[in-house]
């Protein structure tokens, strides 16, 4: 069966939930939204104030508190392994959502043409079965710390 729709979602919750298996039973292509962590994967973002005051980043409970430390911690063995590789953190997440199969598109937004560039240069980024391993074991499913969205946060998405 061919590729006939596409499903949106964020996070890698979708490996845990049956949603990825599920759309790929059904031969359905996977458009993960948000794939650099709304920015936070970019390896730029390090305290609250890094963000705009009117940001709506700021109230996400993963940017907030211990969760933010705990996701600041993760993300410095991610920064690590890019460097070894000579990549940025934000190609290495995407050529890891990449190398997740070619029913998986995603779309990484940006305001800028420098972006842009560095994170189109990710399909170029050939990543070995060691590299998967090590990514895994230092961001493994379910790692990140605090909610996705505050309270009632949810309902905006959705309208």
């Amino acid at each position: 069966m061919g590729m006939r729709a596409a499903w949106v979602a964020s996070g890698r919750d979708v490996e845990d939930d049956g949603v990825l298996a599920t759309v790929r039973e059904l031969g359905i292509g996977f458009v993960p939204y948000s794939p650099l962590g709304r920015g936070f994967l970019s390896g730029r973002i390090r305290s609250i104030d890094d963000f705009d005051a009117d940001d709506l980043r700021r109230s996400s409970p993963r940017f907030q508190g211990e969760d933010f430390a705990r996701n600041l911690e993760v993300l410095e063995q991610v920064v690590a392994i890019a460097e070894r590789m000579g990549v940025t953190p934000s190609q290495l997440a995407l050529a890891w959502v990449l190398a997740q199969g070619t029913d998986i598109v995603p779309i990484p937004g940006t305001r800028r043409i420098a972006n842009l560039e560095e994170n189109a240069a990710a399909v170029d980024i050939a990543l070995s079965a060691d590299d998967l391993a090590a990514i895994d074991q230092v961001a493994p499913a379910g790692v990140a710390a605090g909610e996705c969205y505050a309270p009632g946060g949810i309902q905006a998405v959705h309208r």
